[in-house]
């Protein structure tokens, strides 16, 4: 196969060809030591508080799309053939942004360290969507921590900023066709292969174009290190300082983030973000909205995959829960061929799932809601947003004729793995949907997880979360007066 070893993006206006990188290099690092970018602030360095917020456009199906990002946990290797956008960039000639002029004007910065990374991502908001709602803006915001502040005047600027300037006539805008052409120029079907030796020692990784590319490199180099989205391995390097080379930057390939959808079933490519599944979750499994935007902050959701959110095995993830209710199947692909298991069985105990070292998830088939099922997923964590989850539960229920005729209920944070709870599931099938059931079925919790004490939680405390978790479920499908949930409006 044909081969390039060397990195290229644009940065800002500059073109950046690097044949030297190391794989654990950070585009934080980046743009802060080498090309003195220092507006790009390095805050949590775990993709918690946003003041790392940079812009990163890639050419996809539809087109050239421009999404926050945490540089602190992004890889420089991974953006070949993107183009990194920094707050920089924004004045035009020494006149403030539009976004900047809004910030400046309603007072939405004290201490200002925080400052650059809401700019941006407020770019990002009003490039998707020039006239935001609140719930919009504040969805925007999720991954952007600002102590001093406060939100009240950083939302009113985020109102404000169509007044002070057009989308239409932004760089991104009137540049797009520029920048789509250098972009399109790079797009082949070259693996990239890039090793560096510095004094911290030899390091190596590798992007490859195709799924039957990765599935080579696999073979020959069974330890490598799969980096999605990063959102994980960005914090075994900044905080656990460990080595990922041979590391394979799998990002950017187009075959894992397709959607194939038949009558019955949905399947996702393991590639795809949390963000990029929006519309087929509102479309196809409306009552995991709720949890959706739960996860992280916009900039974690931009990055994080479905698959990497599996793969990496966490007994606290928050999608397995909601999947496994569904009855969702996973394959996993090698040099040999494919095969499909039940996502349950994927997991086999902590730290250990059903993926050999030449393998690695290619897909995920959801079944559809059957017309007429219960279906809700719930997290419970300490804070409402961008929080690690204490368990997560998902339930999936049919009821015939006021029996339960199904039931899969799913938690997560409650054992080593995610699991089902078989035996509450059993006491609830063939039992009528009434108070008198649940109550009973709460008792088979205790035989179906064992849960830990940790500092996000009590395992007493789980267990009766996970009990009143179905109450909670049955009062909001049988009461009539029960709050709806409603579903998140998005940028667009």
């Amino acid at each position: 196969m044909a081969t390039r070893n060397s990195v290229r993006f644009l940065l800002n206006d500059s073109l950046v060809e690097r044949d030297e990188v190391r794989a654990t290099t950070t585009l934080l690092d980046f743009l802060r030591l080498e090309r003195s970018l220092t507006g790009t602030k390095e805050g949590c360095n775990e993709g918690d508080c946003g003041a790392c917020t940079v812009l990163v456009g890639r050419l996809g199906p539809d087109g050239l799309h421009y999404q926050s990002l945490n540089a602190c946990i992004r890889f420089l290797g991974s953006l070949d053939g993107c183009h990194v956008v920094t707050v920089e960039s924004l004045a035009n000639g020494g006149a403030l942004h539009p976004v900047q002029q809004a910030m400046v004007d309603f007072h939405g910065s004290q201490c200002g360290f925080c400052t650059p990374g809401i700019v941006m991502s407020l770019y990002a908001l009003w490039m998707a969507n020039s006239n935001p709602t609140e719930t919009q803006i504040e969805t925007a915001l999720q991954g952007n921590l600002c102590r001093c502040t406060g939100y009240e005047p950083i939302i009113k600027a985020a109102k404000a900023i169509s007044t002070y300037g057009s989308v239409a006539e932004d760089v991104l805008t009137t540049q797009r066709e520029r920048i789509t052409e250098q972009l399109t120029a790079w797009a082949d079907d070259h693996l990239v292969d890039v090793s560096t030796t510095s004094e911290a020692g030899s390091e190596r990784f590798f992007i490859p174009q195709t799924p039957g590319q990765l599935a080579d490199l696999l073979a020959e180099h069974s330890d490598a290190t799969i980096v999605a989205g990063a959102t994980d391995v960005g914090l075994w390097v900044n905080k656990d300082h460990r080595a990922i080379s041979p590391a394979i930057f799998i990002g950017s390939m187009d075959a894992l983030q397709a959607v194939s959808v038949t009558d019955d079933t949905v399947t996702i490519g393991a590639g795809m973000s949390y963000s990029a599944f929006v519309p087929v979750l509102q479309e196809h499994f409306p009552h995991m909205d709720e949890l959706w935007w739960r996860i992280g902050g916009e900039q974690v959701r931009n990055m994080g995959t479905l698959g990497g959110n599996i793969a990496n095995g966490s007994p606290i993830g928050d999608t397995p829960p909601a999947f496994i209710a569904l009855g969702g199947t996973l394959t996993l692909r090698s040099q040999t061929g494919t095969r499909t298991l039940p996502l349950e069985d994927f997991f086999l105990a902590y730290g250990k799932q059903d993926r050999r070292p030449d393998e690695f998830v290619e897909s995920l088939t959801l079944p559809k809601p059957a017309d007429g099922a219960l279906n809700a997923v719930y997290k419970i964590s300490k804070r409402r947003d961008e929080d690690i989850s204490a368990l997560c539960g998902a339930f999936s229920l049919t009821v015939t004729g006021g029996t339960v005729s199904s039931a899969r209920i799913a938690f997560g944070g409650m054992a080593g793995t995610p699991a089902r709870a078989k035996h509450v599931e059993q006491a609830l099938i063939g039992k009528p949907w009434k108070q008198d059931t649940v109550d009973a079925a709460k008792a088979e919790f205790s035989k179906d997880y064992q849960p830990l004490s940790d500092w996000r939680a009590t395992a007493d405390y789980r267990l009766k979360a996970a009990e009143n978790l179905l109450t909670r479920f049955y009062l909001e499908h049988t009461k009539s007066d029960h709050p709806v949930r409603l579903t998140r409006e998005v940028a667009a």
